[in-house]
């Protein structure tokens, strides 16, 4: 995420990049050392979207100051 937008790594805490999931677990994060997009809890195909062939999670990024 911070190399697409074209951040360095000590940027992420700076601008107080953060991800908001729109359910009540949080299924993603930024990893603070790389500032990969990874996985922050296990996803259950299954239990979110059992009847639904396309199963898609959305999440925000938010990014504070100017870009």
């Amino acid at each position: 995420v911070a190399k697409d937008l074209g951040l360095q790594l000590t940027e992420i805490s700076d601008r107080g990049l953060r991800i908001i999931d729109r359910g009540r677990t949080q299924y993603f994060a930024l990893h603070g050392k790389t500032g990969h997009l990874v996985t922050a809890e296990k996803i259950d195909r299954e239990r979110l979207c059992r009847l639904v062939e396309k199963c898609v999670l959305r999440c925000e990024l938010i990014v504070e100051g100017q870009m």
